[in-house]
């Protein structure tokens, strides 16, 4: 992920106003970073006909001096409505953690099941992005020596009995 000159542009005016087309502008980096993920672990694009699970190591949670979250957005880059009123996860959330203090997060159409939906956005039926917000991010995160994990598509019981 290059971050070393997003909000910081000096006579990069191409880069500058290619930002300013998407939004007002850009944090600087040390105040703030956003990871964009627009596929799978193979590459495909993110569709709710699928399930997907990103799972972070207790040690690789997102470094931060703050929060971070992550957001679900159309393919026009938009929220999506939805029954739980629920457009972002983020570390502030009182997640169900795995017994080994990892976590998983999950994005899909139905519910992953009971002690799961903490940590669920409810996608919609087709098309779907994700992306982080690192608020505060710390070095590794800043340099490369952190990144996101895959996003996985998370085989439902139809595609495993399929097999």
């Amino acid at each position: 992920m290059n971050t070393d000159t997003m909000g910081v542009y000096g006579n990069y005016y191409l880069k500058r106003a290619i930002v300013t087309q998407l939004g007002l502008g850009a944090n600087l980096p040390e105040d703030a970073i956003y990871p964009l993920n627009l596929g799978d672990e193979k590459g495909n694009p993110l569709n709710g006909a699928n399930s997907y699970k990103i799972h972070f190591d207790k040690e690789s949670l997102p470094p931060v001096k703050a929060f971070w979250s992550v957001t679900l957005y159309d393919p026009e880059g938009f929220q999506v409505a939805n029954s739980l009123n629920r457009f972002a996860v983020s570390s502030w959330m009182p997640f169900a953690y795995n017994a080994d203090g990892s976590l998983d997060l999950y994005f899909q159409n139905k519910s992953p099941g009971e002690g799961k939906e903490a940590n669920w956005l409810l996608a919609p039926a087709g098309p779907f992005n994700l992306a982080m917000r690192l608020y505060g991010p710390k070095s590794e995160a800043l340099t490369g020596k952190w990144n996101p994990p895959v996003v996985e598509m998370v085989p439902t019981l139809q595609q495993v009995t399929a097999q």
